[in-house]
């Protein structure tokens, strides 16, 4: 599993991988980006937060970590 660090926050392509980035990113949780929406809204997956202008989301490193603990 990827380093996560203790606070702060995660992008989606953080958490599920984007292997097209340079350099590729490993996925934490390897699901694809549909599951992973359908996940958030049915409360599977943690809410995401809205950072600054409202059209940045982000979710809390503390909540995957959670979603990993519970797994």
């Amino acid at each position: 599993m990827n380093q996560l660090p203790e606070t702060g926050f995660l992008r989606l392509p953080q958490i599920i991988g984007n292997p097209k980035a340079e350099p590729p990113i490993p996925p934490i949780i390897p699901v694809k980006k549909s599951c992973w929406w359908d996940g958030v809204k049915s409360g599977r997956f943690p809410k995401p937060v809205k950072i600054g202008n409202g059209r940045s989301t982000f979710w809390r490193v503390e909540d995957i970590r959670a979603l990993i603990a519970r797994a």
